[in-house]
């Protein structure tokens, strides 16, 4: 019997991840909330550039909950809306429904993800009898769960370093670029992403969660950054990027434990490959163990349908799809990648 899904927003994960439940031999796509109400009453299928499939999208919370369905997907915005998306959630979880998501990056460790988050969820995945999912490539697979495993066959670890290298040219979505991430912006007191503590409150999960994992205690978590100004005007997906103001970005957010740096998250964003040669090159994941033995894994991200940014979306859809079966069979409450079974794609 397949397993009933809702699938909540079409933006940039979610528009890969009707399709990637329409394809899924164990998943049904039975219900679709849209944010604008120029996606409300048009066919699911349509708005994500696949064959119509009979379940029309609308803004209608309340019946979508109503509906006779397993897990919802989530992936609704949550840049500006954290406390709504951990608000939506455990009104889902409460009402029956499991669900997997990859809005709100904390939520990939609700340990870590502020005062009384986890206690919510737990209380909502108890009052309904369902389980809680939040994954992605970044924070995700991509950092800590190739990190853990990789950390698996080492006799010592000293220092992991998880790192994304992306081009973010192509990554067509004015709002994230420009407003959050603050390209176009005079100076990183611009960035909402650069602001004290932001980085830390997105990715210190992914620290803690590597942590608990390989039963390391962190006592503070630092973060720092730098940028670089385009020498001139560079077009992208998203826009324009004017001369002089922040054409790329290197943040790493470090965690350390007795006075050393242990576990270090470092992203390296370009608009132009060539631009800031001094920092680490190449693209897409990279995970670095100084240990006994020393482990370097690169995972690079490639689609036949479009470039790294289009694979790394769907990556992210497809990481918490393929885990619904573990989820919804899982005794109720908050799962990570340490407590949920092993899971992969189902091939039909």
């Amino acid at each position: 019997m397949s397993i009933k899904v809702i699938q909540w927003a079409t933006g940039t994960v979610g528009i890969h991840a009707v399709p990637g439940i329409v394809a899924h031999p164990d998943l049904e796509l039975v219900g679709l909330w849209v944010h604008s109400d120029s996606k409300a009453g048009q066919d699911a299928g349509t708005l994500c550039g696949i064959d119509p499939t009979g379940v029309i999208a609308t803004q209608d919370v309340d019946a979508l909950l109503a509906l006779d369905a397993d897990v919802i997907c989530y992936t609704a915005s949550s840049d500006i809306r954290p406390d709504g998306v951990i608000d939506d959630i455990c009104r889902m979880l409460a009402s029956g429904k499991n669900v997997v998501g990859t809005s709100f990056v904390p939520l990939l460790f609700p340990a870590a993800a502020g005062d009384g988050v986890l206690d919510r969820l737990e209380a909502a995945c108890l009052e309904g009898g369902t389980s809680f999912y939040n994954s992605g490539i970044d924070p995700g697979f991509g950092n800590a769960g190739l990190a853990i495993h990789l950390a698996a066959m080492c006799k010592e670890v000293r220092t992991i370093r998880m790192m994304e290298i992306v081009n973010y040219a192509t990554w067509d979505n004015a709002f994230t670029m420009f407003e959050i991430m603050g390209f176009g912006k005079p100076d990183p007191t611009h960035s909402l992403l650069l602001s004290p503590g932001s980085t830390s409150m997105a990715w210190g999960p992914v620290l803690e969660l590597v942590a608990a994992g390989i039963g390391l205690h962190l006592d503070e978590i630092i973060e720092r950054h730098e940028v670089i100004l385009a020498p001139e005007d560079i077009e992208i997906a998203s826009g324009t990027v004017p001369a002089g103001t922040i054409s790329g970005m290197h943040f790493e957010i470090v965690g350390i434990a007795d006075g050393q740096e242990r576990l270090i998250v470092d992203h390296v964003t370009r608009l132009r490959d060539e631009d800031a040669p001094e920092w680490p090159q190449g693209g897409g994941y990279r995970i670095l163990v100084e240990g006994e033995p020393h482990l370097k894994c690169e995972l690079e991200l490639s689609s036949d349908l479009g470039d790294h940014n289009h694979a790394g979306c769907l990556a992210t859809a497809m990481h918490v799809l393929n885990a619904i079966p573990a989820v919804v069979a899982s005794e109720p409450g908050v799962k990570t990648i340490l407590n949920l079974p092993v899971y992969s794609a189902t091939v039909s």
